[in-house]
């Protein structure tokens, strides 16, 4: 599969995600799952999607219970 092809899903996700928020949990894991793909395949990783990586497990850190 090619990393256009892969880039196009995980586009259609993100749109997804802004009309059903109520499935973002599920849309965030099949997102995970692309991106494990990609670094699968041994594609280059884009920067925007390595940010996007970031910001989706910064999202869902458990919280620090010392907090």
């Amino acid at each position: 599969m090619a990393l256009e092809e892969l880039e196009a899903q995980i586009n259609l996700l993100l749109t997804s995600i802004e009309e059903n928020p109520e499935d973002i949990h599920e849309l965030h894991e099949l997102i995970r799952q692309k991106l494990a793909q990609i670094r699968a395949l041994g594609l280059p990783m884009p920067a925007d999607l390595v940010e996007l990586e970031q910001r989706l497990e910064a999202g869902f850190e458990a919280p620090d219970p010392d907090a």
